[in-house]
């Protein structure tokens, strides 16, 4: 009897692997490169030396990629995980490299914070029977809703645009959703996968005639960049800092957590503990070589989980190969200048529809769940506006300490924390109910791996 292949791990055809790879990639460069971006600029670094943590990141997002993608023993969650910088630690890694040692005390910090989530990997592994559907459903809608602004402000033109919000910005934004849109209804087959490739290629085609980029900046760029270890020098290791990004690394545990779950949905592999801990384990191998390779703590990318929900191409391959062009982008900054000269509103009309994707994936989760005589719906409703609240309110929690300040303006990390907690109070002590039958049921998801928990998740669709 031959075994059937799961979707996850089918490999497409060479072109179309390839051209769904690209279509990941230009979905997450623009988060990919904030992260350096924004500490690199506060601590005024030159320009050359901007470019270097440019190139350094997208290099190790390419590996990290790979790494969770393709897995090595108990490294890598083997599903399509994008990964990039975390956003969690830009304000910490700010103030140390402002005020607490510079670039050598963040890549201290970050080396110390990688390898703290190697040894607690497991750990969060154990966790699992805490995430039930009532929780998963919860943080996936908060997930997407969470990355609407960020869209937004793509479409309007890129936070701080010197033309940020004027009509033809938004009017190429809107121009870039109705392609996807219409290309995803009505175009045949494998052309309807790639409709977010096709709408920001064709998006950025017309965006060079209306002056909304040009590419003179390629021919400026070097051929070959290669990082090498240490380049800022020997990492220190100073207290305060290792203490900040060690909430960071806590942070960015739950956070991808909720990632992973989100995916295990879309491709109907569900995570179970110790896939879990292997993705895990995977993010900090990856953070501890940022901390070498000079760049920062990586985790799986939100952004992406929206494209394999859209597209339903749930090959980790296709995923593998987006790692691969990542690392080409970043070993030649030349190609790095060519994407980066994609306008931000042709990404902000494709986000969108990715990032309202991952919302209503969390609410077809949610569906499945017990509202009946029981407080699941508080559950929802508080976990949603606390995880919300720092994305509606920027900066309402700059009053706190730092720590504070880390875990919840983070809005994923908030609703994460306030879900699991809300979910504990409500149907696991004593006296209160139990979540619901769907959500019952999600230890038994984790006690049973691969095909058998995929062929549960069959049987509770039908």
């Amino acid at each position: 009897m031959t075994s059937v292949r799961h979707p996850v791990d089918e490999v497409p055809p060479p072109g179309r692997l390839a051209a769904f790879g690209l279509q990941h990639v230009l979905a997450m460069y623009a988060g990919a490169v904030a992260v350096p971006l924004i500490v690199g600029g506060a601590m005024r670094l030159s320009a050359a030396d901007l470019a270097y943590l440019i190139n350094a990141d997208l290099l190790l997002c390419g590996i990290a990629t790979v790494l969770q993608c393709v897995g090595l023993w108990r490294f890598g969650v083997r599903l399509p995980i994008m990964q990039g910088c975390t956003f969690a630690a830009v304000t910490p890694m700010v103030l140390i490299g402002t005020e607490g040692g510079g670039l050598r005390a963040i890549y201290g910090s970050v080396i110390v914070a990688g390898v703290a989530m190697i040894v607690l990997a497991p750990v969060f592994g154990r966790l699992l029977r805490f995430f039930p559907p009532l929780v998963t459903g919860t943080v996936i809608l908060i997930i997407g809703l969470s990355l609407l602004p960020v869209a937004g402000n793509w479409a309007a033109g890129g936070q701080g645009a010197p033309d940020f919000g004027v009509p033809k910005n938004l009017g190429l934004a809107a121009g870039v959703l109705v392609l996807v849109l219409a290309v995803q209804r009505f175009a045949p087959g494998f052309l309807s996968r790639v409709a977010v490739l096709v709408g920001i290629v064709a998006g950025t085609a017309a965006a060079i005639p209306l002056g909304f980029t040009d590419f003179s900046g390629v021919g400026d760029a070097d051929w070959v960049g290669v990082s090498t270890p240490f380049h800022f020098g020997t990492p220190t290791f100073e207290t305060p800092a290792v203490v900040s990004m060690l909430v960071v690394a806590l942070v960015t545990m739950t956070e991808t957590t909720g990632d992973f779950i989100a995916v295990g949905e879309l491709t109907e592999r569900p995570v179970d503990g110790r896939r879990l801990a292997d993705g895990l384990r995977a993010d900090g191998a990856a953070t501890v070589l940022g901390g070498v390779f000079n760049t920062f703590p990586y985790t799986a990318f939100a952004q992406n989980v929206g494209l394999v929900g859209m597209t339903r191409v749930r090959s980790r391959w296709v995923v593998a190969a987006a790692g691969g062009l990542l690392v080409l982008l970043g070993l030649g900054p030349k190609l790095g200048a060519v994407v980066a000269a994609i306008p931000a509103p042709v990404l902000g009309g494709a986000g969108l529809v990715m990032f309202g994707t991952v919302a209503a994936s969390g609410l077809r989760t949610l569906a499945g769940v017990d509202f009946r005589d029981n407080h699941n719906l508080t559950v929802v409703a508080v976990s949603v506006a606390v995880g919300l609240l720092p994305v509606g309110v920027p900066g309402i929690y700059q009053e706190f300490p730092d720590w504070f300040q880390t875990v919840m303006d983070s809005g994923i990390s908030a609703g994460c924390v306030t879900a699991i907690a809300l979910n504990l109070l409500f149907n696991h002590l004593p006296g209160g109910r139990t979540s619901a039958p769907v959500a019952a049921e999600a230890p038994l998801l984790e006690s049973r791996g691969g095909e058998d928990a995929v062929e549960q998740s069959g049987e509770q669709r039908v």
